[in-house]
């Protein structure tokens, strides 16, 4: 008998000890991809990731056709030693453009680069905040999808990302004025502000709204500013070891210009390099 309930002891001790091992592990992933998802959920995290945000844009133009704009925007962190980094990040658009008239055709192609660069400390907690240049190329396939004209201006970040909490909210900015003038296209002046808050709720799941507030300063007043409302949902899948971070997400525009689309159904997929 003594024998036989030390056997059955080191049974229980034995699946005791695998369960807690088992809960150890699950924790520990669980807490690896609630850390990706607020990476994620950072413009300036110091990792690199490759986003492809595709937006949909209902309504838009003369003939209130679709315009569809796949931004392909990778960012890089470049350290610079153990207090600072800057981080680039590149904006290629991918343009369909809807016609402009009832006997046209859609135009597809390249948009102009937006290539931006933020100085931002290593060591940030809690609050961090990123500045820098943001340089616009023209790189456009077709005189429709862009400006001959090479842009300039400022571009700052700031967000709030604090361990143990579900939120991560912040804004991002720019403005870029064109650097020189061309005939065969118009000086611009333009500004975006990107709202963003998300809630965490867990399993890598959370609930996102970060919508793309742009106005034009050198058009008339109401046809200015382009203020869109609305949200949706993320979640971190891996394929393999790789952190995928997946979007959906829908915006109406409250304001806009007269020929500037209504809805917009933003999707994305972006791939994580975590150190």
């Amino acid at each position: 008998m003594p024998s036989s309930r030390l056997c059955i002891g080191r049974v229980l001790w034995s699946l005791s000890l695998a369960v807690l091992l088992v809960a150890s592990q699950r924790s520990r992933a669980d807490a690896d991809v609630a850390d990706q998802a607020k990476q994620s959920q950072n413009p300036i995290a110091d990792l690199i990731s490759v986003p492809f945000q595709n937006n949909t844009n209902l309504n838009a133009g003369p003939e209130r056709g679709t315009l569809n704009v796949l931004n392909v925007q990778p960012v890089v962190p470049v350290p610079l030693g153990p207090d600072w980094a800057v981080i680039t990040r590149t904006i290629l658009p991918v343009i369909s453009e809807p016609p402009l008239s009832p006997d046209g055709s859609r135009t597809n192609g390249l948009g102009d680069v937006l290539f931006s660069a933020f100085f931002s400390p290593r060591t940030s907690r809690g609050w961090i905040w990123g500045a820098g240049p943001a340089i616009q190329a023209p790189t456009h396939s077709n005189t429709v999808l862009g400006n001959n004209n090479w842009g300039l201006g400022p571009t700052f970040v700031v967000l709030h990302l604090e361990a143990g909490s579900p939120w991560v909210y912040g804004v991002l900015v720019n403005n870029v004025w064109s650097i020189r003038g061309s005939r065969f296209s118009r000086a611009y002046n333009n500004g975006l502000m990107q709202p963003f808050v998300n809630y965490n709720l867990g399993h890598g799941t959370y609930l996102v709204s970060a919508p793309i507030v742009t106005v034009n300063w050198t058009a008339a007043g109401s046809q200015q500013w382009t203020v869109p409302l609305g949200g949706g949902i993320g979640q971190i899948v891996h394929l393999g070891k790789l952190p995928v971070n997946l979007q959906l997400s829908g915006y109406y525009n409250v304001a806009r210009p007269t020929e500037g689309p209504d809805w917009q159904v933003r999707t994305q997929i972006q791939f994580l390099f975590p150190k």
